[in-house]
């Protein structure tokens, strides 16, 4: 009797169906005899199929035949309602991710489910990649680690051919055409030949810039199916792209990658997951938001295509020597408003952004999020506590008039709970909990929030929520 299938259900877009490829590496290692299913939706399965490790695709359109079978696993990673049905539907041995039960009520399953869930319109400290959460639930690090991911491939037929994806899922997180037709003629200046990428949904925009540039022969937006832009992203010396599907799907195959990273995405959430890509982004506060809250999207006015064109024609130009990464480029070539990252990994083999920044040590902001980075990796037990603390020194070092007001917001917390412990009505039962306190302790109350959603206010769940700061008070206790 063959051994019962994973299933794991991903019917979100392409870019997020590529992030999940890791997850299907992982769990193969794990469990070589369980065949992995996997619930996506048509249009983006068959055409990444080339591309995909060995997994059974289903469309969602199958969900009443899949909900009949036994699993021994299953992964929910769609925040669709159906998925969370056909997630509560099955019998398995082990459930992670949303789950909608015979009530109609939907629970999340997994810590780092429940984290992910926490991320909606509270992003801004998270540190922890997509691509890293689909599997921290179950992937041990030893798994995780044995995986050693190509460095990018600049050994191309076409040393000069340049891809420019034009489209992303909103106006916001992609250049303009002027932008990309200015873009164009800078690349053309230093030798580089580049090529208008899209869809059908981009052919009017690949029909503008090819215009205002005069050169329609370089237009291909629309020539392909995703199967054969797949095999065309092979062919790249470098994409520039906007934060999007086609991104990832060239980073998975090794076409080395300039990441436009603007409008409302997050790099460290969703940038390119192999190491040695690249990122730009601008240096603006606001940046990593999920939702613009600005009449225009500021950050785009950081991005100049001349820059762009230098910094491309730079990294064509390095390549790496065998077994390491190519360097950056020099600082000069990014300008102050902006940081140039490389992908990478972390000391635990988690993904992590290395930069070139003339700063002898990371702004405030990031070592606020390594905190809460390494707060949560703590509780989930991916590493010692020993790390948390360490990160808290290194805060109070950096900023020594915030950490009393962090402590300050932990104590207020803690008398926030009173009333539920009690079985009242109190702050913690009000739409508005996590969002109340100041965003530098929001990844601590929008977990908070879902935990105790998620528990249904119980007794249980409050003795979670008081852990949480009884540790958390315990680690930044002044000395």
């Amino acid at each position: 009797m063959s051994a019962k299938p994973i299933l794991i259900v991903q019917m979100q877009r392409m870019g997020d169906l590529v992030l999940t490829f890791p997850l299907f590496l992982w769990l193969r290692q794990m469990f070589p005899a369980h065949p992995i299913w996997v619930v996506a939706e048509r249009m983006f399965f068959e055409g990444l199929m080339p591309l995909s490790p060995g997994v059974t695709y289903f469309p969602a359109e199958a969900a009443p035949a899949l909900s009949r079978e036994r699993y021994s696993m299953v992964i929910n990673l769609s925040h669709r309602a159906d998925a969370a049905s056909l997630a509560g539907k099955v019998q398995s041995d082990s459930v992670l991710g949303a789950v909608t039960s015979g009530s109609g009520a939907t629970y999340i399953h997994g810590d780092w489910q429940l984290y992910r869930a926490s991320l909606v319109h509270n992003n801004r400290h998270n540190l922890f990649h997509w691509a890293d959460l689909n599997g921290l639930d179950m992937v041990p690090s030893a798994v995780r680690n044995a995986i050693h991911w190509p460095k990018p491939d600049a050994d191309r037929p076409h040393a000069d051919r340049v891809g420019l994806f034009l489209g992303a899922s909103d106006p916001a997180k992609r250049p303009t055409a002027a932008f990309m037709h200015k873009l164009v003629l800078a690349l053309l200046k230093r030798g580089l030949k580049p090529v208008l990428l899209g869809g059908k949904t981009e052919m009017p925009l690949g029909a503008q810039v090819a215009s205002l540039a005069q050169t329609p022969a370089l237009n291909l937006c629309g020539r392909f199916s995703l199967t054969e832009f797949v095999a065309f992203t092979g062919s790249l010396r470098c994409l520039i792209t906007p934060d999007t599907g086609p991104m990832h799907i060239a980073a998975w195959m090794g076409t080395p990658t300039l990441n436009l990273s603007m409008g409302h995405v997050h790099p460290w959430e969703t940038g390119p997951y192999q190491p040695g890509h690249h990122v730009l982004r601008t240096n603006m506060s606001c940046v990593g938001c999920w939702q613009c809250k600005h009449s225009t999207v500021l950050c785009h006015k950081a991005f100049t295509p001349d820059r762009v064109a230098a910094l491309t024609r730079s990294l064509v130009s390095v390549k790496s020597q065998e077994g390491q990464k190519a360097p950056l480029p020099k600082r000069s070539i990014v300008p102050a408003s902006q940081t140039l990252f490389i992908t990478g990994r972390d000391a635990f083999g988690l993904y992590h952004l290395e930069t070139n920044s003339a700063e002898a040590s990371p702004p405030p902001r990031q070592i606020l999020a390594e905190f809460w980075k390494s707060y949560f990796g703590m509780r989930f037990g991916l590493w010692p506590e020993s790390h948390v603390h360490g990160q808290w020194q290194n805060l109070c070092a950096a900023s020594p008039d915030l950490a009393p007001k962090i402590r300050e917001q932990f104590l207020r917390l803690s008398r926030e709970l009173l009333p539920g412990i009690k079985g009242r009505t109190g702050p913690t039962t009000t739409a508005s909990f996590w969002s109340a306190h100041p965003p530098m302790v929001r990844p601590l109350t929008g977990f908070l929030h879902l935990l105790l959603q998620n528990a249904e206010h119980s007794l249980a769940g409050y003795a979670k929520a008081v852990s949480m700061l009884e540790e958390l008070i315990a680690i930044t206790e002044p000395y």
